[in-house]
């Protein structure tokens, strides 16, 4: 037995020390954080600590032997069984455990180094128990209706700086969208939708229909009461231009005297059907225009040629370069508004956001209708991400596993576990020493 503890000895001695001499060669494969170098200076630590406690009961079984043979007395059978019993336990917890990570005394014996040869399958059934217990449907809502998730969020909206903060965010999300947006894309998106939209739908009925109740409400007499005033204030203004155009299209043979009489008195009598067509409500021309836009109302509705001109006409207006060009700057000029609405704190676009959030906060703190609406919806969310996406979840976790380096996720498991795994050694020697000393007592009593 005093031999076999020489050979445990070098068996730890050798483990250890390859650790220490293979660790700048491994360290240039992978590179360990400062936490895990300490915890695999715990790991050492405690390998020694295990060993030592080895070395320790198989010098108490050469002594206690020793005594048994020097006619001690029957105690140190009893050490010695004690003894031998815990050196048992500690090389079989210390072939358990070396068994996990590598292959004891580099001997390829079957179910060994289990981490770096079964890694990809540790990887697999890995995703398979996450994806069967923590992405199925009933886990998470079971999980998010446990949170509560509505009403908490509403008490944290109630509160104005949270507000604020949210507001704030969301600016800047609006902002940097806005930013990363080419306005030539979005521009071409948005004439090519204004048009295909236009062309899509005819215009004239719908005009027809606004103009009849424009017509039946009076609202177009306003119009007439303006141009009719502009116009007879035109008139009065420009007497000597209006004259003199009447002459220049006079014949060249008519007197001068004749051509300039003629101009005088269609001057006045333009001057005058103006000025009766404004003061006038009634005026015959008033009628006559109310009939005409009636008339028209009904054919912009009714007639197939007045509909197929009004077509005609959209398509040409639409068509014009500068009508495009007109309609690709809209996004610009709505951009520019956005952008500086989101960074003006004191915008009505934020405070309006702000006033929102605190309102939508102070609903969803107290109304239960609302909250379970709230959970509702973030529910049906995460179970359709999580059964949706669950094969890519899982197989993110298997493809990671599987891309880990074999021994560099040997290193890595064991200097975060390595250290407890340790326990079991120790408890091992101690267990065992137990056992050997109740399994001798009993074959004593009943002699055995």
């Amino acid at each position: 037995m005093h031999g076999t503890g020489e050979r445990v000895e070098r068996m730890e001695r050798t483990e250890v020390g390859a650790e220490s001499d293979g660790a700048s060669s491994r360290r240039t494969m992978t590179t360990f954080s400062a936490a895990d170098e300490e915890k695999q200076r715990g790991v050492r630590r405690m390998k020694l600590t295990a060993l030592a406690l080895l070395l320790f009961v198989a010098v108490v079984y050469v002594l206690a032997k020793w005594a048994s043979n020097s006619g001690a007395g029957p105690w140190a059978g009893y050490v010695a069984a004690a003894a031998e019993a815990g050196m048992v336990g500690a090389m079989a917890d210390w072939f358990a455990v070396t068994a996990l990570f590598r292959h004891p005394l580099g001997l390829p014996i079957p179910h060994t180094a289990i981490i770096p040869t079964k890694k990809d399958q540790l990887g697999v059934s890995l995703g398979e128990f996450v994806g069967e217990n923590f992405l199925s449907e009933e886990v998470v809502r079971q999980r998010l209706r446990a949170v509560g998730i509505g009403s908490r969020l509403g008490a944290w909206l109630a509160v104005p700086d949270h507000a604020d903060r949210v507001t704030a965010e969301l600016s800047a999300a609006l902002r940097g969208a806005l930013t990363v947006l080419r306005d030539s894309d979005v521009q071409a998106v948005v004439g090519e939708a204004i048009t295909r939209r236009a062309d899509a739908q005819e215009i004239a009925p719908g005009i027809g229909k606004m103009l009849e109740k424009i017509v039946a409400d009076g609202g177009h007499k306003r119009v007439v009461d303006l141009i009719v005033t502009r116009a007879h204030d035109w008139l009065v203004l420009h007497d000597e231009q209006v004259m003199d155009a009447v002459e220049g299209g006079a014949p060249g043979w008519t007197p001068r005297f004749v051509d300039k009489r003629i101009g005088e008195r269609v001057y006045k009598e333009l001057l005058r059907f103006v000025t009766e067509m404004r003061d006038m409500p009634s005026h015959p021309a008033r009628g006559a225009l109310d009939r005409f836009l009636g008339d028209f109302a009904a054919d912009l509705q009714s007639d197939t040629d007045t509909r197929a001109r009004v077509e005609r006409l959209k398509g040409e207006v639409l068509g014009r370069g500068e009508v495009q060009d007109l309609i690709a700057s809209a996004w610009t000029s709505v951009r520019s508004m956005i952008v500086s609405a989101a960074e003006d704190e004191r915008s009505e676009l934020r405070l309006r956001v702000r006033a929102s959030l605190l309102s939508l906060g102070a609903r969803m703190a107290v109304e239960p209708k609302l909250q379970a609406k709230v959970d509702g919806w973030l529910e049906g969310a995460a179970v359709y991400v999580v059964t949706t996406y669950r094969k890519e979840i899982t197989s993110l976790i298997t493809d990671t596993v599987a891309s880990w380096d074999a021994e560099h996720t040997t290193r890595k498991i064991e200097a975060n576990i390595g250290r407890d795994l340790q326990f079991i050694r120790i408890n091992g020697t101690v267990v065992g020493s137990l056992a050997g000393l109740l399994i001798y007592t009993v074959s004593r009593v009943v002699g055995v």
